[in-house]
């Protein structure tokens, strides 16, 4: 129920992290996994890693913050495998952590380019791949700061916000064609990229208490949501938004 043989998997910002988690995960599972993100060096790591426990991985380079750099990393999932079943778009942008009156305009724009136009692109190229090839499915990685806005992150948990409505839209306008989409809303996980909260321990100590179970999350305790979600076990879930989360949206 849970496998993934014979799909081809794109999982962006998965050169560590969540992403990274991911990407094993889904190899484990059977995938073809195309693990990507800004920089090769990473990902190259992690594909290597992959394909050493017996995977199957390939890296591929693109910033989903570059209009240019999206159109090619397609062009080579059409090339390599002519198709792609599954997007995790996870990739990311927090440039800022401060008042939201305060934040620079190149913080905003930066954030706004790769949280809700790169994910728009992203979804959209896949889906239009998809569609041609019998559906898919989209999994987005959005934040429980899209429901609760964090102070001192305004504008991250702006985009993220966008991104569940996001995650609606093309739920139901794609639902006809088999494309299920579904977002993930991760809470604190102890990641390089929420470090500047997880390596904080006068901002630990005001928002653990806030989570019922009074502790952050590891990578590998999100990941399989994302494989449930991606499995013909939620053949019937399109549209939601899952917290993970300790509890903190209770």
């Amino acid at each position: 129920m849970f496998s993934l043989k014979n799909k081809v998997a794109l999982v962006t910002g998965s050169s560590r992290g969540i992403g990274e988690e991911v990407a094993k995960l889904y190899a484990k599972a059977g995938a073809n996994v195309i693990v990507s993100s800004r920089r090769q060096e990473g990902i190259d790591r992690v594909a290597e890693e992959i394909n050493h426990q017996g995977g199957n991985a390939i890296a591929v380079e693109c910033h989903i913050g570059d209009r240019s750099s999206i159109q090619s990393l397609f062009e080579t999932i059409e090339s390599k495998f002519g198709k792609l079943d599954i997007l995790v778009n996870n990739a990311a942008a927090n440039p800022y952590f401060g008042h939201i009156l305060d934040t620079p305009y190149s913080a905003m724009e930066k954030t706004v380019e790769v949280n809700i136009e790169g994910y728009f692109l992203m979804s959209q190229l896949a889906g239009q791949s998809m569609r041609k090839n019998g559906g898919g499915c989209i999994i987005n990685t959005a934040s429980v700061n899209g429901v609760s806005p964090a102070p001192m992150q305004g504008i991250y948990s702006i985009s993220k916000a966008a991104i569940i409505s996001m995650t609606k839209a093309f739920a139901r306008e794609c639902a006809p064609q088999n494309i299920r989409v579904n977002a993930v809303l991760p809470g604190l996980t102890d990641t390089k990229f929420a470090s500047a909260l997880t390596q904080n321990e006068t901002m630990l100590k005001q928002i653990l208490p806030l989570i019922p179970m009074h502790r952050m999350a590891q990578p590998e305790e999100i990941a399989p949501i994302f494989l449930f979600l991606a499995s013909d076990a939620a053949s019937y879930i399109t549209g939601t938004n899952i917290p993970v989360d300790g509890g903190l949206l209770i």
